[in-house]
């Protein structure tokens, strides 16, 4: 089977009712409230099983990094090659354009002098002149005893704030335990910790790197991590859609 016939195979990507119908005010309110927010159902389950099949494939991805060998934590993750396999980057434009304004709204909060175009593809242009080409999508693999320590996911010079996660795997069924994890460290201050639950087919919204927080005397930056927790049984698939290229 080809390339082109294996990707064409996926079903519609995003479950019902999709994305217009997501209360994108309440995940601007709940990133800003905790550096994430959920969007329930936006990929289908026949999506999610598609999409977690192409992973066998070699063909659809650039490289493959074993966590272990690197002292990421335990598991495994492909990146895609372009061209993406169309129902992501289908989707990709279509997050970027709901989280640019919030994008932008951070950076001046923050006072980060970088200004976020309206358009994906003039955002990536701006990756690309700069060196960044490679793409950033990738699928992540879990088996029992695997897990994923806390990181950013930077990759070079122009990063946006923002990042989704898609949980292509249904908890309880599929596997136990794997939990997606956020921590935030103020200044002076311990960290907190977020388990955030999610089922098949749930993206999170998080920060990649910093975030504002509204202090006293304005708003000030917090540093943001994420990972997975210990696996306990199964298998666990999830869809990463990061914004920005790598060099």
């Amino acid at each position: 089977m080809t390339n082109a016939r294996k990707m064409a195979s996926i079903p519609p990507v995003l479950g019902s009712p999709g994305i217009d119908a997501i209360d994108w005010p309440m995940v601007e309110r709940d990133l800003d409230a905790g550096g994430c927010a959920v969007l329930m159902q936006l990929v289908s389950p026949d999506a999610c099983r598609a999409l977690a099949a192409l992973y066998p494939d070699d063909r659809h991805f650039r490289s493959r990094v074993v966590m272990a060998r690197h002292g990421f934590g335990r598991g495994e993750y492909k990146y895609f090659s372009y061209p993406l396999p169309d129902p992501i980057a289908r989707l990709r434009p279509l997050l970027y354009a709901r989280l640019v304004a919030i994008a932008n709204r951070w950076n001046a909060a923050m006072g980060i002098d970088v200004h976020y175009p309206a358009e994906h593809a003039d955002f990536l242009a701006r990756c690309h002149q700069a060196g960044q080409t490679r793409p950033t999508p990738l699928l992540l693999q879990y088996v029992e005893g695997d897990y994923n320590c806390l990181h950013q996911d930077l990759y070079g010079e122009h990063v946006f704030p923002l990042q989704v996660a898609i949980l292509l795997s249904e908890p309880g069924r599929d596997f136990d335990g794997g939990e997606f994890v956020l921590t935030e460290q103020r200044p002076r201050m311990q960290s907190r910790a977020e388990v955030v639950p999610l089922r098949q087919g749930d993206a999170v919204v998080f920060a990649v790197h910093n975030r504002p927080v509204q202090g006293t005397r304005g708003s000030y930056r917090v540093n943001m991590r994420h990972g997975v927790s210990r696996l306990r049984g199964g298998q666990r698939h999830t869809l990463g859609v990061i914004f920005h290229d790598a060099k």
